[in-house]
């Protein structure tokens, strides 16, 4: 067994209760309203920005007998700029308040997730944080381009409301392919042991962050 799948297999629970959680099966059936969908955006925003930084803060803690990684995280984190300026265009796009979301504070889930990632860099094993690159990357290959088409038949809204999600489903299976790849390279128990640690922690957190979006909507 590979590694990745060694990672499929271990966080196959966490993956589930993501999957099945209220929203994510509203979204696929296209019961989301038009705040919901800004909502699910602006918190987009507030964890997208983050990851450039979080990745440059990755390579930069680790040790030389990674030097191939940091080569990778380095290209990762190029491909990664400017992203969540996606995500504006297409809060503007759908009719919503693009500039309140980009000076506005983050909710107390998605500030938790970024947190996170942080701590996992800064205080536990930097290699680490490619188990929230999983959690994100993943779901978004698994979901992404479905809710994309089912919210906008729900909607109405015009296909440039979309680009984040469209674009991502479609180029992170590029990235996940490029993904395994790695991880089936790390060679040392206790970095693998930190992906899987991070990636179980972030399926949690990001459930939350989801979840949070439908509790908003129904207080």
């Amino acid at each position: 067994m590979t590694f990745f799948e060694r990672l499929e297999k271990t966080t196959a629970r966490e993956r589930a209760e993501l999957a099945e959680s209220a929203i994510v099966v509203d979204a696929l059936a296209g019961n989301v309203t038009h705040a919901q969908y800004i909502e699910f955006l602006s918190r987009a925003f507030h964890h997208v920005k983050h990851t450039p930084s979080l990745l440059m803060a990755c390579g930069a803690r680790l040790a030389d007998d990674r030097e191939w990684l940091r080569a990778e995280v380095a290209e990762y984190a190029q491909e990664e700029i400017g992203h969540h300026e996606w995500i504006l265009n297409d809060i503007a796009a759908a009719g919503g308040d693009a500039e309140a979301v980009r000076t506005s504070a983050p909710e107390l889930n998605t500030e938790l997730l970024v947190a996170y990632a942080y701590d996992t860099i800064m205080r536990r094993n930097p290699v680490g944080l490619f188990g929230m690159v999983y959690v994100l990357e993943g779901t978004s290959i698994r979901l992404a381009t479905e809710v994309a088409q089912a919210v906008q038949n729900a909607l109405h809204l015009p296909s440039n409301a979309f680009s984040y999600l469209m674009s991502h489903g479609a180029l992170d299976i590029e990235h996940m392919g490029h993904f395994e790849r790695l991880m089936n390279r790390l060679d040392r128990e206790d970095d693998r042991a930190a992906v899987e640690h991070c990636a179980k922690v972030c399926f949690r957190l990001y459930t939350n962050v989801l979840t949070g979006i439908e509790s908003k909507e129904a207080a």
